[in-house]
């Protein structure tokens, strides 16, 4: 198995939660999802329409609007678009991120675009369907 390392010194540096959120003047839906949600350890913000990214989602190593973290952006392909944390950190779990979102790519698109109007049962269905990672 050929392992890939994510090279993160040539990206800028990840906003915090708190300066993307400053930014947003729409309702936002947001959900913080946890080892027992996604398989993978450490948290992932997955949200509506915020960011200057387009699509994507955040990884911290823990809740809180004030934490570093790397962002990876939604789709078949999901890429590393900007990072705060250290190499080794986003080395050892950026591939399971990318290999996340792309295994829930449908769903977390639908959600960014879409989830504003959803109802609350809408956005626990949508956490719900949502594809763990097996087990490493």
């Amino acid at each position: 198995m050929t392992r890939h390392t994510m090279r993160s010194n040539h990206l800028e540096p990840d906003q915090t939660l708190d300066q993307e959120l400053a930014a947003v003047e729409d309702v936002t839906e947001m959900v913080n999802l946890f080892p027992e949600d996604s398989g993978i350890e450490g948290v992932i913000f997955v949200s509506t329409a915020i960011g200057s990214h387009g699509p994507g989602v955040k990884y911290p190593l823990k809740a809180g609007r004030d934490q570093a973290g790397f962002s990876v952006s939604i789709g078949k392909k999901p890429r590393l678009l900007a990072n705060s944390l250290p190499d080794h950190v986003v080395n050892k779990v950026a591939p399971k991120v990318t290999a996340w979102v792309s295994t829930n790519c449908d769903a977390l698109l639908n959600f960014w675009n879409n989830g504003t109007t959803w109802s609350h049962r809408d956005v626990s269905r949508f956490v719900e369907n949502l594809k763990k990672l097996p087990p490493a």
